[in-house]
């Protein structure tokens, strides 16, 4: 005789108020889930040159590197065109983000990893050499922004999954595989688990009953998992779920700036309400999802290799 199917479980029933306020904890940085120990991406990319003072107009040309590093720039940002980016290439950063020109990493690599690209697209962040001089601070929020078109899509859309399923009563492993397929950089992967054991210890504290075995102990179950799960549990729909991944990327960013480089902390919360149309639209794109399958899976190479070297490092301040 067959076992009877389960029903699905069902969303916990709050109001929107109280939905709101489960989204603005989860979303807080003081969250007691050791996020502060992560840049998102943005040491690694400091190490491998992204705020090295652009080249002096009187460098001649032989000496200066032809390199271009181009990623995907994310819909629904306006754009200003940097000092130094060729015409007609949208840059995808956000107004009133300064940007006095996006200058290349290139042609100041990690020992040991290759940087050189000759891709060039007509949608992109370019992160071309310009003029100026001291550290281009502008260039982070290209970065966030960057992100939320590639590795944060990729972890805004497991989340909506594993979301989806964990209502539904169904294995979480496909949304595991599918996230980990997207996510080449081992770097990476270690990074999003490190930040999973955090979310996860803080849920089953939460949230004891309801998250009861969804995870077998001491694993190590990457943030968009525990994030969808949690999403389900507390009253979230998908859309807030893809929201609060968005959203933490590009606060951690900011953050993680405030400690790599003398800013005034108003002008990197000024980035990240720039920043804000990006987050809804990656988060708008991603929230109908429910097939691990459909997950983003847009690459971002550069990010990968700057992880990668970043994990070899002893001189670092974050895990990743």
């Amino acid at each position: 005789m067959d076992t009877p199917t389960p029903p699905p479980r069902e969303s916990s029933p709050v109001t929107d108020a109280s939905a709101l306020l489960v989204l603005a904890m989860l979303a807080d940085a003081r969250l007691p889930t050791g996020a502060h120990a992560h840049s998102a991406g943005l040491e690694p990319a400091v190490q491998a040159g992204l705020l090295t003072p652009a080249a002096s107009p009187d460098v001649p040309p032989s000496h200066a590197t032809p390199d271009w590093i181009a990623l995907s720039r994310p819909t629904g940002v306006p754009t200003g065109v940097p000092t130094g980016v060729p015409t007609g290439v949208p840059t995808g950063v956000p107004t009133g983000v300064p940007t006095r020109g996006l200058a290349g990493v290139a042609s100041h690599p990690t020992p040991g990893v290759r940087v050189r690209s000759s891709h060039r697209t007509r949608d992109s962040i370019a992160l071309s050499r310009g003029r100026g001089g001291g550290e281009d601070v502008g260039r982070v929020p290209a970065l966030a922004a960057t992100r939320l078109r590639t590795v944060t899509a990729t972890e805004a859309g497991a989340a909506v999954v594993a979301r989806h399923r964990w209502l539904d009563r169904r294995d979480l492993a496909p949304v595991e595989d599918a996230w980990a397929a997207r996510t080449p950089s081992p770097a990476v992967r270690d990074a999003t688990r490190r930040l999973g054991r955090g979310y996860l210890r803080l849920a089953l504290a939460l949230w004891p009953d309801e998250l009861a075995g969804a995870f077998a102990p001491g694993s190590a179950p990457p943030r968009p998992l525990v994030a969808g799960a949690i999403g389900a549990v507390a009253g979230l729909d998908a859309l807030q779920v893809a929201l609060l991944v968005g959203y933490d990327d590009v606060q951690t960013i900011a953050s993680a700036a405030l400690k790599l480089t003398p800013l005034d902390p108003a002008t990197t919360t000024r980035w990240v309400l720039d920043l804000h149309p990006a987050v809804a639209a990656m988060a708008a794109d991603v929230a109908h999802l429910t097939d691990p399958d459909d997950i983003p899976s847009a690459g971002a190479p550069m990010t990968d290799a700057w992880a990668q070297a970043h994990a070899r490092t002893t001189r670092r301040l974050f895990h990743g």
